[in-house]
């Protein structure tokens, strides 16, 4: 089966959002995937795209309306103009549209980086949500509120996410009664998943990638 693959508009409060959709013919677990702090370059696409390759629905959300940040300084300037209640509110909507194209089949949400964050506020909000991924992303929700298994992707040396902090998050997690696996990968750094940035690391990427398939095959299509 081909991949069928879209630009699709979002109703977000009357107001119309752009995100992109990849499927197979037939339906399969939905996947929500949240970008990092560059916008929805292709690289997120392409993460739709291999997930629909595996029988998942993948949709991302755009939550910087079109704009794409190239560079640190560029990613920086975005966040600083962001609109945190819009952002929270696309993803909803998202996940809401992701839902009513697998009714009945097991939902997960996958972030990186700043999107990270948001995958760990949408499992403590939405309980239809079974399983999250996190790459090189920590960040503060209920953890209480989160039935899904999560499984996470750190750098051991991260300046952008200190491993401190990550260990305190896993600690929080486990507490909670939270089912959390934690993969942590020596001498890469942060955004070692994104094939467009100079930290990408191909090895580390891969393995990274079948352990994720692993889990959401395990947590999504059992």
């Amino acid at each position: 089966m081909s991949i069928q693959n879209s630009e699709i508009k979002l109703n977000v409060n009357g107001k119309s959002a752009n995100a992109y959709l990849a499927m197979l013919e037939e339906d399969g677990p939905g996947m929500l995937v949240i970008h990092a702090w560059w916008g929805l370059k292709p690289f997120f696409k392409q993460i739709c795209d291999q997930l629909a390759e595996y029988g998942f629905t993948a949709l991302a959300p755009d939550l910087f309306q079109g704009r794409i940040a190239n560079t640190i300084d560029e990613a920086k300037a975005l966040m600083e103009q962001r609109d945190f209640e819009l952002m929270g509110d696309t993803i909803k909507a998202a996940k809401d549209h992701l839902a009513s194209l697998v009714s009945n089949q097991p939902l997960g949400v996958m972030g990186f980086s700043m999107g990270g964050a948001w995958a760990l506020v949408v499992a403590a909000n939405e309980p239809d949500v079974s399983a999250v991924v996190l790459f090189y992303a920590a960040g503060g929700a209920d953890f209480k509120q989160i039935k899904a298994k999560v499984l996470g992707h750190f750098a051991d040396v991260d300046e952008w996410e200190p491993l401190d902090g990550v260990k305190e998050m896993e600690k929080d997690m486990k507490s909670a009664g939270v089912d959390v696996t934690l993969h942590f990968y020596p001498k890469v750094g942060h955004w070692f998943m994104e094939s467009d940035r100079p930290e990408y690391d191909s090895n580390t990427a891969q393995l990274a990638w079948d352990r994720t398939l692993e889990f959401l095959r395990a947590s999504l299509q059992a």
